[in-house]
């Protein structure tokens, strides 16, 4: 799986390193099973503009963006079980630990940039 560094437009050191799953199985497994996400890490979901929270062990946020990477809506602490995220017009979601998009200051509205892709 490859993986892309996402910051801010005008915040670098607010950047994060996320995982791409883009193919069926890496969408559909995401992160169920996992135990936690390093601090600072992620999951890119692409596309995508649901998820869910069945199967999951730890709280996230989830981040979802346009086709520009901007953020739409930012859906902070979905609990492991319960929790669902829509964003009809979202192309895609990241998810991170929970609190970190707060954190990092991020907010709707802000572009975040690819500044490294690495596989």
């Amino acid at each position: 799986m490859r993986t892309v560094t996402l910051a801010p437009e005008n915040a670098p050191k607010a950047a994060i390193s996320a995982q791409v799953a883009d193919g069926f199985f890496s969408r559909f497994l995401g992160l169920m099973g996992k135990k936690a996400l390093p601090e600072r890490h992620g999951l890119l979901l692409s596309p995508c503009n649901c998820i869910h929270m069945m199967f999951m062990r730890f709280p996230i946020d989830a981040v979802f963006l346009d086709q520009e990477y901007r953020i739409i809506k930012i859906i902070p602490h979905l609990v492991p079980g319960l929790g669902l995220g829509i964003c009809p017009k979202a192309k895609a979601c990241l998810e991170i630990p929970s609190d970190t998009a707060e954190k990092l200051g991020w907010a709707a509205g802000q572009k975040l940039i690819a500044t490294h892709m690495a596989k």
